[in-house]
């Protein structure tokens, strides 16, 4: 072998072997992460992965789903050119037609259905990934439509909404300082492993942990100080439980409390009824571990919390519980105090990086006003209040009854029906549509009931702004040319703005003008700048925390404290909701005995996130078959083994699956990964059973019946 063909092998790049390495970003996942990458190419084509040294979120480092970015970008199923449908919605038979004939119909459909039902009768709904959501709502608002939703109607939205019930805005955990970390639900070895890194290195230092999750996780066995496992659902009952000890025992901050929170009095009253006396019967965790945990929080005054954006949230009872939590710090004077919670405002697409911006103004300044409330606005009527877009969780409800007003088309990018709880619902609703459009890089389950789908980029084929904490941002260019015809989302929407004329100036003039004027013109930089930095650079002065200046100058509360008891809920008791943190029974309807088991649908597991890679043969492979999660003493009550085949069940239906026993789970708990065609586990969810505070689904909390498969 030669040295060249050495170097060719080693794929080492050089003028010699024709290999360049060029920088850009990760977005398989969510906008919280966006890790750095090294793509080397030759020819054209990216032929090896790397992360990105130097990158402040992941320096060099990069977790199975970046890795798989090369597999990703040339799954053989990639749409290379616009396709308009020819046979049955769902059966997957298109023909391609040109970027003019795509718009030509897109245009025509929407607007029939504007001039017979109204605009309001088209919903603009965004999937993963999340990058170009500010275009896509403008584009929502421009056609007149107020139906822009997204698939955080399932995701992060409702912790958010705990958060500005509680104190105004997000709060983040200043863990560096803390004596206490509460890794409530926390398993970032799976979910964010540069998180996992910070945790392991700030152990190291002295960190204490109290781990609570209804699973056995890396995080609990790497972790915890303490360790306590509640029945799904049962979280804020346990929180509320602590907080009854912390205060029968005065372990809180009552000068803290009498200055800067609301509701005391009420809350303290409510949480005593959550002791000794029930606790275990409600929760399976034994009254001394609660006060094992009460007496780690007085001797670890410093406490922060985890953002967990999705397992509290995913039962019916998921604000609640949330806020539960949360309440936690308040009492014991932990919010807006260093080594505690701080307020982060967020920057751009939801993620705090230090400074503001005027996103917000892009987003709502076209809002539409005198039109029909949203989809879901009526059912969820908190979620209307402090989201204002349309609850996607009632969105095939509306489709199939038409109340309260017809909904005859989706414009949709990214798209899967899979998400969503019965999604066999969702998917007779696309049925049902007078016009679907999707936007993909893949010929997804969901994108074969689409009569037109549009080829989309990766992340490697096109251009993103991205802003990272710290102050710092970056414009990414791109390092391949697009795939076949694809495009960047961003570019459809305002080449389709500018096609059917619609009355929005910036939303034509396109992304990165309104990166420019909206976010980088207050700070003196431009796009070009950002796009010549080889890494991301500072762009803007980042705020300093000073304890309790938040407090002092009065959160964005209507009292201005932080509420134990909503003050926003209490002035709307026609909404039927509860001001305090008050704690339900989680789980459906369906008769206990014969559906003696709980399903949860929502778990992370490493290779992969929702639906996406499950198509990538390396991901896949880690774990190749739809597989259930069961306790060992389950699987030999059951007569089953490794592998063997289980069916679980719910009114809705049945899958079967092979079985994998575990001491991770506990017993009754049947955890099923969902994204799977061959087996969906959301199509045995009940698509009505839903948080009425959110609109979030019960991923976590089903009652299903469990039998081995001969």
């Amino acid at each position: 072998m030669t040295d060249l063909e050495r170097k060719l092998q080693g794929k080492i790049p050089g003028p010699d072997t024709g290999i360049e390495v060029r920088r850009t970003m990760c977005d398989i996942c969510s906008p919280g992460m966006h890790c750095g990458i090294n793509a080397y190419l030759k020819d054209g084509k990216v032929i090896k992965i790397e992360g990105l040294d130097g990158h402040p979120v992941n320096d060099g480092k990069l977790c199975t789903k970046g890795l798989a970015n090369r597999q990703y970008i040339y799954r053989e199923d990639r749409i290379l050119t616009p396709l308009k449908r020819v046979g049955r919605r769902g059966e997957g038979r298109f023909e391609p037609i040109t970027w003019e004939e795509a718009y030509g119909e897109i245009a025509r459909q929407l607007n029939r259905c504007k001039e017979l039902y109204g605009p309001e009768s088209v919903a603009f709904y965004s999937g993963y990934s999340k990058w170009y959501r500010q275009m896509l709502r403008r584009l929502a608002y421009a056609f007149g439509s107020p139906n822009y939703g997204c698939e955080s109607s399932a995701c992060y939205t409702a912790a958010f909404m705990a958060w500005k019930l509680s104190a105004g805005d997000q709060g983040g955990p200043d863990m560096e300082h803390s004596d206490l970390f509460l890794g409530w639900a926390f398993n970032p070895f799976h979910s964010s492993y540069m998180a996992a890194r910070k945790a392991m290195k700030l152990k190291e230092k002295g960190l204490k942990f109290l781990i609570v999750d209804t699973r056995r996780t890396p995080a609990s066995e790497k972790l915890a100080d303490l360790f306590l496992q509640p029945r799904t659902g049962t979280d804020g009952a346990l929180a509320l439980a602590i907080a009854h000890e912390l205060l029968r025992r005065g372990w809180i901050d009552l000068p803290y409390i009498q200055r800067y929170v609301y509701g005391f009095e009420e809350y303290a009253a409510y949480a005593a009824q959550f002791n000794e006396s029930n606790i275990e019967a409600i929760t399976g965790v034994p009254y001394e571990q609660v006060v094992a945990a009460a007496e780690l929080i007085h001797a670890n005054p410093r406490m922060s919390c985890n953002e967990s954006s999705a397992p509290l949230c995913h039962h019916r009872n998921g604000l609640q519980n949330y806020r539960a939590v949360l309440s936690l710090l308040a009492i014991t004077g932990n919010f807006d105090r260093t080594g505690g919670q701080l307020l982060t405002p967020h920057s751009y697409m939801h993620v705090s990086c230090g400074f503001p911006t005027r996103e917000e103004e892009f987003l709502y300044e076209t809002r539409p006003t005198g039109v029909k409330p949203p989809v879901g606005a009526p059912r969820f009527p908190l979620w209307d209040h402090l989201e204002g877009e349309m609850q996607a969780m009632d969105l095939s409800r509306q489709i199939l009854e038409g109340t309260p007003y017809p909904l005859r088309a989706v414009f949709a990018l990214g798209m899967n029906a899979r998400m969503f709880p019965d999604s066999g619902r969702m998917f007779r609703a696309l049925e049902e549509l007078d016009f679907f459009l999707d936007t993909d890089l893949f010929l997804t389950d969901t994108a074969r009931y689409a009569d037109i789908v549009l080829p989309a980029c990766s992340s490697f084929e096109r251009g993103e702004f991205k802003p990272y904490p710290g102050g710092v941002a970056w414009y990414t260019s791109p390092v391949i040319q697009p795939l076949g015809q694809s495009k960047s989302d961003v570019d459809i929407i305002a080449e389709l703005a500018r096609y059917m004329d619609l009355p929005d100036e910036p939303l034509k003039a396109g992304y990165e003008a309104f990166v420019q004027h909206y976010i980088l013109d207050d700070y003196g930089v431009t796009t070009e700048q950002l796009k010549q930095a080889e890494l991301p650079i500072p762009i803007a002065p980042v705020h300093q925390h000073r304890d309790l200046e938040a407090l002092e100058h009065g959160l964005a509360t209507p009292t201005g404290k932080y509420e134990l008891k909503s003050a926003i809920i209490e002035a709307h008791p026609q909404w039927g909701l509860d001001a305090l943190p008050t704690y339900r029974e989680p789980l459906d309807g369906a008769d206990p005995e014969a559906y003696p088991f709980v399903l949860t649908s929502g778990s992370r597991i490493p290779n992969a996130i929702h639906s996406r890679l499950h198509a990538v043969p390396a991901n896949r492979s880690l774990r190749p078959h739809p597989t259930a999660d069961l306790n060992r003493a389950d699987c030999a009550r059951l007569g089953v083994e490794e592998g063997d085949r289980i069916t679980i069940s719910t009114p809705r239906g049945r899958l079967t699956v092979q079985v994998h026993p575990t001491l991770t789970v506990p017993e009754g708990l049947v955890n099923l990964f969902h994204g799977y065609s061959e087996a969906d586990a959301n199509s045995l969810l009940d698509a009505d059973h839903l948080d009425p505070y959110s609109g979030f689904p019960a991923y976590r909390s089903t009652r299903c019946a469990v039998t081995k498969e001969n």
